[in-house]
């Protein structure tokens, strides 16, 4: 299971809060999949939520970096998922998918946690 690229990302909570207080629903928008906003938005303190998506989706851009059209992955070419089981996952779309398949990824491992302060995630893309 050879890795091709790593990333990791670390986010402020009260940043992320700050942000959806000034601009509401244009970040939910701009950075998250329907999906994932109906899954922030369910939750009792939102901003951890996305703050760790955010975390997740710039883990994963820095693990398929190395090329210049990878420098054009946007926020929602990149989905966070929850297996039933509760593992994270990630689904690639647009940008993110062609620069997976450009570098033969066949996986992409992915660990997120939280507190009320801060979020992380780390991203290991795989091939087989």
């Amino acid at each position: 299971m050879p890795a091709v690229g790593v990333g990791v990302d670390l986010v402020e909570v009260a940043r992320v809060a700050k942000m959806l207080e000034e601009r509401g629903s244009h970040v939910f928008e701009r950075l998250l999949t329907p999906a994932e906003r109906a899954y922030c938005e369910e939750m009792a303190h939102p901003a951890e939520h996305v703050a760790v998506r955010l975390a997740a989706k710039e883990a994963v851009y820095k693990a398929l970096q190395g090329s210049e059209e990878a420098r054009g992955i946007g926020w929602r070419d990149t989905e966070v998922i929850r297996h039933p089981d509760g593992r994270p996952d990630v689904v690639l779309t647009g940008k993110a998918a062609a620069r997976g398949k450009e570098l033969g990824v066949t996986r992409i491992l992915l660990s997120l946690s939280h507190t009320h302060a801060t979020a992380i995630a780390m991203a290991v893309a795989i091939t087989d």
